[in-house]
């Protein structure tokens, strides 16, 4: 019997199976596809990311280097506000596929079991352990371990089958991928989009991503936004690798049942303002390998309490960020007055607009 069966091997997956298994436990990870595929999340990323990743991954991965943010509430040729870090990066576009098989090598590296083409159809928790159904193209088997982690993404069947409530949200997102070189310093982000934004991210000789992601219910077709919103830079003939999928907004209230947990997507932890998940997901892993005990489910409110700790202000600061996406004009332009030029914000930690750093540079000006 293992210890943990990790279900969904992307980043926060991958990044539980390698703490996990280097703390001693038995590991084993399924991933109903191929690592990293399909791609359906921006492969635009804090530095933070690095410590996560084995150094010798950081040169294939890194694409380009960005230094600042051009916000626009109109299309490409409206009057923009930047947002900066002066002389140094504030992120980088990394690919993103790459970056799912680098942290699973990882976790094979530290003796976890990777197992791609594995399908988990049912999870059944039992007294002291769980069972798991897993499809293969080997056949069907069940696989039993003391706890599950529940890194599957927006449509999460371990959440499903643990009987555990949904993010508050789901926003549509699409992206696809221009193969022309740009090595741009900045980003674009469009607030044109209902309840969220449009954005290009310049990835170096990668090419360039465009993506959108809105509200469903308030936005119509997405689709058809996204190719308006390509049409509009003139490169809606020349996009390619075009895909979409779920965004989760906003944590249930729990994300923990009898023997099992969730983490990532499947978690909705995201962050509100930016719908990205890949840090938090990350930060939420480790919290979970140094708080769990396979073996003494009286330990999971001790994960639910620490990972809410660390991450609930941030996520409570980013829904009010948010909201300004959709603030009339006049407090929209107030707030990009107030911000613009040099910052000392990190993008995935809002809590930091009250940081020495931030407030140097506002008075700085």
């Amino acid at each position: 019997m293992y210890d943990f069966a990790v279900v969904g091997v992307g980043p926060p997956g991958a990044r539980f199976a390698r703490r996990a298994a280097e703390r001693g436990y038995d590991v084993v990870a399924f991933e109903r596809g191929e690592v990293g595929k399909p791609l359906a999340c921006s492969g635009h990323v804090s530095l933070d990311v690095w410590e996560y990743v084995p150094e010798s991954e950081r040169e294939h991965l890194h694409q380009n280097d960005i230094y600042g943010a051009r916000f626009h509430t109109g299309g490409p040729d409206s009057r923009a506000h930047e947002f900066y870090y002066t002389d140094r990066p504030v992120s980088n576009a990394v690919d993103r596929v790459e970056l799912d098989k680098a942290l699973a090598r990882a976790a094979e590296d530290a003796g976890a079991e990777v197992h791609d083409g594995h399908t988990v159809t049912a999870v059944r928790e039992q007294p002291g352990y769980v069972e798991l159904d897993v499809r293969s193209a080997d056949g069907d088997e069940t696989v039993e371990a003391r706890m599950v982690a529940g890194c599957d993404g927006p449509r999460s069947r371990v959440r499903a089958e643990l009987g555990l409530p949904d993010p508050e949200e789901f926003l549509h997102g699409v992206l696809a991928f221009d193969p022309e070189p740009d090595d741009d310093d900045f980003v674009d982000v469009h607030l044109t989009v209902p309840g969220f934004f449009a954005w290009r991210i310049p990835r170096g000789e990668a090419g360039v991503e465009y993506g959108l992601a809105a509200t469903p219910d308030e936005s119509g077709d997405v689709a058809a936004r996204f190719d308006e919103f390509v049409a509009e830079y003139g490169v809606a003939d020349d996009i390619e690798h075009r895909c979409s999928g779920l965004i989760p907004v906003g944590p249930p209230d729990t994300v923990t049942a009898q023997r099992g947990f969730l983490l990532g997507d499947a978690a909705g932890m995201t962050k509100p303002f930016t719908g990205g998940g890949i840090l938090y997901g990350m930060t939420a892993a480790d919290i979970a390998a140094e708080t769990v005990h396979p073996q003494d489910p009286t330990t999971l409110p001790d994960f639910e309490e620490a990972w809410r700790d660390e991450l609930g202000r941030d996520i409570s600061l980013g829904k009010l960020i948010r909201k300004g996406y959709d603030a009339p004009w006049p407090l929209q332009k107030a707030g990009m007055w107030l911000f613009e030029g040099e910052i000392g914000v990190h993008m995935d930690r809002p809590s930091t607009l009250f940081s020495a750093e931030q407030v140097k540079a506002l008075f700085s000006r």
